[in-house]
């Protein structure tokens, strides 16, 4: 497992919380919110209790609590109304705590028998999307809190990545799609969380359309051979934590695999969040979400 960063600069902050640099400035010298170290030549840097903090902080701030009211309560008070908060909006139903229970006791056993019976009244498909996702949500918000450990996520993670391969082939092997529009679904060079692209090729799949699937760390320069056995795909990207910056990614998207015309790119994923649509080029789209790419394809 790779060494779990340390020290994050105000930019980090910004990327992993949605808070702007300048309000969490704000919040740091108005309210004492965070307490961060300084190099030599007085560069904010903050720990990870610090970032677990801005992470809680914006969750309470976005489910209406006041920054002046948050600025009152502990570190630990802060995690418990974060627990409160979270259960309360989400009715987490028993195979969602039957799951959380197979994480903290890495049991595969019991993951596989809590899917197994869903399976006797869902489809795949609504699993994931009613179960699944509220869960990984919720996974989410137990890191924050100290809850867990990393380890416990990579175990959850693993499993449901699991459900997707073996879906996926089901998909391939019943698809008789004879559609000429193609999909090409990849993740950037360094890329490698690579659950919600997996996820658009069972979308994909499940609404009968072709794929190539090249999964993470993917060189556009190694992309170029394709395009001379499949002239015009469209290519799809789950962005997380790479790139930092999404204009010289798409740049170097269009050099690289552009030069003759302009293909489409749709992108998805947490660094897209932030990014205005009219901002960029008319063959590149975002998506803040899977199913609102996957609702279209059924027209």
């Amino acid at each position: 497992m790779e060494q779990i960063k340390q020290n994050f600069s105000i930019k980090d902050l910004e990327n992993l919380s949605g808070i702007k640099a300048h309000t969490i400035r704000i919040w740091e010298k108005r309210y004492n919110i965070l307490t961060p170290n300084r190099t030599e030549t007085n560069i904010r840097t903050y720990d990870l209790e610090n970032l677990q903090k801005i992470l809680n902080v914006t969750f309470l701030n976005g489910h209406g609590y006041k920054i002046s009211r948050i600025a009152k309560l502990s570190n630990p008070e802060i995690g418990s109304l974060v627990k409160s908060v979270a259960a309360t909006a989400s009715e987490q139903n028993r195979a969602i705590n039957s799951f959380k229970i197979a994480m903290v006791n890495f049991d595969t056993i019991l993951f596989n028998r809590t899917y197994l019976t869903l399976l006797e009244s869902k489809s795949f498909r609504e699993i994931f999307l009613e179960i699944f996702i509220p869960l990984l949500n919720e996974i989410g918000l137990l890191w924050q809190t100290d809850t867990i450990n990393p380890v416990h996520e990579h175990f959850l993670v693993g499993l449901i990545k699991q459900k997707l391969y073996l879906n996926i082939a089901q998909l391939e092997v019943d698809n008789s799609c004879e559609d000429e529009e193609l999909f090409i679904l990849f993740l950037p060079e360094n890329e490698v969380h690579d659950l919600g692209i997996l996820y658009l090729n069972y979308e994909l799949n499940f609404h009968n359309k072709r794929t190539i699937y090249l999964g993470p760390s993917m060189p556009l320069n190694d992309m170029r051979y394709l395009l001379e056995i499949h002239p015009n795909p469209k290519f799809l990207s789950y962005l997380t934590v790479l790139p930092i910056e999404i204009s010289e990614f798409i740049k170097d998207f269009d050099e690289t695999l552009g030069k003759d015309k302009k293909r489409e790119l749709n992108l998805f994923g947490f660094r897209i969040q932030n990014t205005d649509p009219s901002s960029l080029p008319e063959h590149v789209k975002i998506y803040k979400s899977i199913p609102e790419f996957a609702n279209q394809l059924s027209y």
